[in-house]
C-alpha cells in the first residue's frame, strides 16, 4: 500500500499540520495552546464543532509566510512517505494574512516555494485550492474570492468552501463562487458530511460544483446518487475522517463502496490526517479490510482522481504516466 502511487484531492493545509510541528512553533513563539492537545500530544477534540475550535486554535501559531513554508515542507514530506505523487490542498487567506491581498501573495509565494522544493526532492506535485470559511460568512468569502481570483494560475487552480455546514446556505456564497469561476478557477464545495443530501444538491445546483468534498450522505437519497453518477460529479471522500468524527460508526458502515457500485465517481483522501489519526496508507489498508479492495481498485480510484484534478493537461499527463508505470 505504501509503494502504490496515490492522488489526494482533499487535504487541508493547516489541518494536515503534524502536532509535533505545531507544538514546536508554539514553544518558539510562546503561544499557549492549552486545550489543543491531549496527554499523548495528539489533537484533542470531542465532535465536529470542537474540532473546528481546536483547528482554529492550532493555526494561531502560524503567523508568517515562513511558518507556512515550513508547514508545507513538513506536510509534503509526510505525503510523499505515504506514496502520494500528486496532491491538492485547501488554503485559506483567512489564516494567511487575514484576507489582505498583499499579505496573501506573500504567504502564497512561501507555500509555492516549499512546494517546488518538495517536487524537486520527493517528486510530489502540489496544487492549491483557495477556500472560504462558511461560518465566517458570505462577506468575508467575497474577500477570499478576490484573493483567489487575483492569484489564479498554474498553482492556484481551484476555489472551494469549508467549515460548519450548518452555517447559512450555500447559495449565500454564490457571488464569491461566480467571481472565482470567472477567473478560471475550478469549483469544489464541502457538503454532504453534516448537512445531509440536500446540502449536496445545493453544492451542485447553487454553486455548480464539479467536485463535492465528502458528499457521502447523498447515499440517503438514491435519486440524488443516480444524478451524481449521470453528471459525472466527483466526490472527494475521506472515510477515516467520517468514521473518526462519528458520521458513520465504523469502516464497514461507510457508504463509499455503495456509492461507487452505483456509478458515482469517488476518490479517497485524508482531510485533516493528524486530527483523525490517519494517512493515505491507512485509508487504503482500511478500505482493503472493509471491502476487499485490491490494487486494481485503488488504481481505478487514482485514475478517477487524476482525471478530476484541478491541474493543467501537462501535469495530468505526467502524473498519469507515474500511475500507469506502477499499475
Amino acid at each position: 500500500m505504501r509503494d502504490l502511487p496515490k492522488v489526494e484531492l482533499h487535504l487541508h493545509l493547516e489541518g494536515a499540520a503534524p502536532p509535533k510541528f505545531i507544538r514546536g512553533l508554539a514553544k518558539e513563539k510562546n503561544v499557549n495552546l492549552d486545550g489543543v492537545f491531549d496527554a499523548n500530544g495528539h489533537y484533542a477534540h470531542t465532535d465536529f464543532i470542537d474540532f473546528l475550535r481546536v483547528y482554529e486554535a492550532a493555526t494561531e501559531v502560524l503567523q508568517s509566510p515562513m511558518d507556512f513554508y515550513r508547514l508545507t515542507r513538513a506536510i509534503l514530506s509526510e505525503c510523499a512517505e505515504n506514496g502520494v505523487v500528486y496532491a491538492e490542498t485547501f488554503m485559506s487567506p483567512d489564516f494567511c494574512g487575514g484576507r489582505d491581498l498583499g499579505a496573501w501573495k506573500e504567504y502564497l509565494h512561501a507555500i509555492q516555494e516549499a512546494a517546488a522544493e518538495a517536487e524537486a526532492q520527493d517528486g510530489i506535485i502540489l496544487k492549491g485550492i483557495v477556500t472560504c470559511i462558511r461560518h465566517f460568512g458570505p462577506d468575508k468569502a467575497r474577500e477570499t474570492a478576490k484573493c483567489a481570483a487575483e492569484t489564479a494560475g498554474d498553482f492556484v487552480t481551484g476555489y472551494g468552501i469549508g467549515g460548519d455546514e450548518s452555517a447559512g446556505s450555500l447559495r449565500d456564497f454564490a457571488w464569491s463562487f461566480d467571481m472565482a469561476r470567472e477567473a478560471g478557477l475550478r469549483i469544489t464545495a464541502h457538503a454532504g458530511e453534516w448537512g445531509g443530501p440536500e446540502s449536496v444538491r445545493e453544492a451542485i445546483d447553487d454553486l455548480r460544483a464539479e467536485r463535492v468534498g465528502h458528499g457521502v450522505r447523498a447515499i440517503e437519497d438514491l435519486g440524488l446518487v443516480d444524478e451524481l453518477a449521470a453528471r459525472g460529479t466527483v466526490l472527494e471522500v475521506c472515510p477515516g475522517s467520517n468514521v473518526s468524527l462519528g458520521v458513520y460508526p465504523d469502516w464497514s458502515s461507510h457508504p463509499i463502496a455503495k456509492l461507487r457500485a452505483r456509478g458515482v465517481k469517488v476518490t479517497v483522501s485524508t482531510d485533516d490526517p493528524p486530527f483523525f489519526h490517519t494517512s493515505m496508507v491507512n485509508e487504503y489498508e482500511q478500505l482493503n479490510r472493509a471491502f476487499g479492495w485490491d490494487q486494481a481498485d485503488f488504481a481505478a480510484l487514482n485514475k478517477t482522481a487524476i482525471e478530476a484534478a484541478f491541474c493543467d493537461e501537462a501535469t495530468r499527463t505526467k502524473v498519469k504516466k507515474r500511475l500507469e508505470t506502477a499499475a
